[in-house]
This record gives C-alpha cells, structure tokens and sequence, in this order.
C-alpha cells in the first residue's frame, strides 16, 4: 500500500506545483526522488541512469520540431501573416457568423503548423472584434478559440503538424496521416458538437438580453489600423508545410527513399526507417515553411528577426524541457514496485486495447494539465505494452496512433492547464467567467474519443 501511496503522493505533488506556478522542470525530479525514497528505491541511479536517459532520448527525438515549430510560429506572427490570416477568414464571414469566423480562422492557423500560443494572440484583435460588433457576450470568446485551436486541428485532423500528432509516430512506426478516415470522423463530431454548444450558449445570452459587456480589461487596440500582408501571400508558408509534409511521408518522394536502409543501420544504427519518416518530414517541411515566410516578409521581420529567433528558441527549450521531466518522471515511476498495481488497473480497465489506451492517456493528460505531457508518460510506459497487445488482436498501430493522439486532448484541458491559463489571460477574462464552455469542449473531445476507440472495435 506504501509502495502505491508514494507514486499517488509525487504525482499530486507534481500537479499541486505546477497549478501553484512551480518549474516543473525543477519540480518533477524533486516529486520523482521523493516516490523512489518513499518506495525504498535507490536514489541517484535512478536520477542519472533513469530519469535523465529517458528525457534526454525524448529530447533528442523531438527538439528539431519543438524548435522548427517555434521558429515557424513566431515568424508568422512578427510578420504580421498569423494575424493578416485571421482577419480575412473573420471579416469574410462577417458578424452574423461571428463564431464560425473565430473557430476556422484558428483551424486554419494551427492545421497549418502555427503553435496555440501563437494562434491565441494572432486571432484575439480579430475575434473581440467581431464578437463586439455581434454583441455576442467576450465570456464565449476563450471557448470559441479554444474549439478552433485546441481541439480537431490538434490532433485528429490527419496530416497535423502539431506535437500532439507527431509523438506516437515515435512509439508505433506510424506518420502523421495514421487512421485518417477514424481522425476526419472525430473532427466532425467534435467541429459540430462544439458549435452546437457555443450557439446554444449565445442563443441563451441574447434571450436573457446579455451582450458584449462593458468594462472588460486587456481589451486589443482597434486591429483595422494594423498595416498587415496579403492574405494570400501569408497563407503560402502554412500551404508548404502542409503539401510538403504529406509528400515527404507518403509519396514516391518520401524521406524514406532518401537514403540507403543498410548506410542507415551499419552507420546511424536506424533499422527501420520508417520510426523516423514523420519526423524527417516534418522537419524539412517546416524548414521550407520558415524559408518562405521569410523570403516572403522580409522587410517586416529584419529589424527584429534577432529578438524574435531567440525568444522562440527559449520557448522551445521551456516547453521541451517541461515535457522532457514529465517523460523522465513517468519511467521512473514504472521501475517502482507500486507501479505494477496501477497499471493493472488501468489495463484492465477495458479488454479494449484502444479503450484502455484512451483511458490511459486521458487520465495523465488531465493530472499533468500537458496533452504532450500526458501522452508522452503513457506512450513511454505502456505504448509498447498497446501495441503487442492490440496487434494480437486486429488492432493497427495508425489506430493505436489516432486514439492516442485525440485522447491526449481530451482531459488535458483542465483548469491547470498552461494553454487555458494563458488564454484567459490573453482575453483578460478569469476561470469564472469563461471556463464553463472550455470544460464544455473537453467533455466533448473525451466522450467523441471513446466513441471512436468503441465504434472502431465493432468493426475489427
């Protein structure tokens, strides 16, 4: 009983001080040595030997799109193209559509490689806006971006560039286009079930004669004043990424063509390529997305180009880093003698591979607030465990993949959440006022999860 109290007691400890603001990257190795002390483990090997190994690994197989991806992001915002997008899509659907507008307008962004940060803050002018001019309450604002950017486009649309979709390439020999008929479906029911939700909650206001409201703070400066590109010069970079990742995984020009399989093996030690195809194509991808964005926006990102690499390259070590000590805690935590009871528990839980899995990955979402973070301690503890398992009984590793990805963001969203936390404080609007319809779409991303894992093993 000791043994399993010592991994729920670092694990609430880990979730404690990160909501209370705490570096999880100096929290989590704390919180890690305390379940091995308490466990009556040996303390330094399993920091140095363990914990470091596992997140130096997970480091080395997904800093270059951690840092790409940062890169892209933030050469499209200081570009003004993230925000020229947004105001295009939103003004052309006008204020009766206000919505719509604000959850195609992030679609659009993140589908196409920009991170949920980046998107938060390129769409808020835009979207407080036309919400303004609609009279449609800013407490709605915070869910509406969150379904656009958090949601479908994060990690079950096929092809997402986002890290959700990329890191059970690296545990299933997968590519970012697993399953793409189980991910459309997904996006559908959570697209149509989110703005069911979100008209039925301004249909609601408007009877109660609610508005916009007045006094709000952090409200955007008048955004038609801003002197941004062409829209169609802007979306070319998001266009590359998206062509050229499907391409360089899929097509008779893949990257696993690039290269001669026994070089690979005897030179690099790589004995299937494949479990580096998504990666590969994702980093060349983004390479030839930054470039464009360049070549395309010079004149406006050359006074700060310095400043702006360097804070996306500080901001992709943070949130590497962050994820890197949740995934170092995680295989610690399995080497412990308690471990086992727990995931006995959750294996059978289900007899349902897909469904255990998304259990699995919900349940570590929602307790690190990190949809990277949770699926990345699942896949690293149990993934191969999934894989031999479902395999044995008709199950694909892309539907391994698919369920994972989509699960990640189901609970995660929480109030401790860092993206939740960050997009209240973009809008300037509080948990209170606004986190109502964000648990809304995570109810809904969790239950459209398990809908997909049970109606795809009907079928198997």
């Amino acid at each position: 009983m000791i043994q399993i109290l010592a991994i729920v007691v670092a694990l609430g400890l880990l979730i404690f001080l990160a909501y209370r603001g705490y570096p999880v990257i100096i929290i989590a190795p704390i919180v890690t040595l305390l379940a091995v002390i308490l466990s009556g483990g040996h303390l330094l090997p399993s920091y140095t030997e363990t914990y470091m190994t596992f997140a130096a690994n997970y480091i080395k197989a997904f800093f270059p799109i951690f840092l790409l991806g940062a890169v892209f992001g933030k050469v499209m915002e200081m570009s003004g193209a993230a925000a020229s997008i947004a105001k295009t899509i939103v003004k052309s659907l006008g204020s009766k559509q206000a919505i719509l507008a604000v959850v195609l307008a992030c679609s659009a962004l993140t589908y196409g490689g920009v991170s949920l940060f980046v998107v938060a803050f390129a769409v808020y002018p835009f979207a407080a806006a036309i919400f303004k001019e609609a009279d449609i309450p800013k407490r709605l604002l915070p869910g509406t971006i969150a379904l656009g950017a958090f949601t479908y486009t994060m990690d079950a649309l096929p092809g997402t560039p986002q890290i959700q979709n990329i890191i059970p390439t690296n545990y299933f020999g997968t590519d970012t286009y697993a399953a793409p008929i189980m991910g459309i479906i997904g996006a559908i029911m959570v697209f149509t079930g989110g703005m069911i939700w979100l008209e039925r909650r301004r249909k609601q206001a408007v009877a109660n004669g609610e508005g916009y409201g007045e006094g709000h703070i952090n409200e955007p400066e008048s955004a038609e004043q801003q002197n941004l590109p062409n829209f169609w010069l802007s979306i070319v970079p998001l266009i590359l990424v998206v062509a050229f990742n499907f391409a360089f995984s899929r097509s008779a020009i893949s990257v696993k063509h690039w290269y001669d399989a026994s070089m690979l093996k005897e030179t690099f030690n790589i004995a299937d390529v494949s479990t580096v195809t998504s990666s590969w194509s994702l980093i060349v991808a983004l390479a030839i997305g930054i470039i464009a964005a360049m070549l395309l926006n010079v004149g406006r990102i050359k006074v700060k180009l310095a400043s702006g690499l360097t804070a996306a390259a500080m901001g992709s070590l943070l949130a590497i880093f962050n994820t890197a000590s949740e995934v170092g805690f995680g295989n610690v935590v399995k080497t412990l003698p308690g471990f086992s009871v727990i995931q006995n528990w959750v294996f059978n839980a289900s007899g349902n591979p897909l469904v255990s899995e998304a259990i699995a990955v919900n349940v570590l979402a929602g307790i690190t607030g990190s949809a990277s973070g949770g699926l990345s301690i699942a896949l690293e503890v149990m993934g191969s465990h999934y894989l031999q398992v479902a395999q044995s009984v008709g199950i694909t590793p892309e539907m391994l993949h698919r369920i994972a990805s989509m699960a990640s963001g189901g609970m995660d969203t929480l109030p401790h959440n860092g993206a939740v936390i960050t997009l209240l404080a973009i809008t300037g609007l509080t948990h209170r006022q606004s986190y109502k319809d964000i648990f809304a779409i995570t109810i809904l991303k969790t239950v459209t999860v398990f809908i997909i894992a049970f109606a795809t093993s009907l079928f198997i």
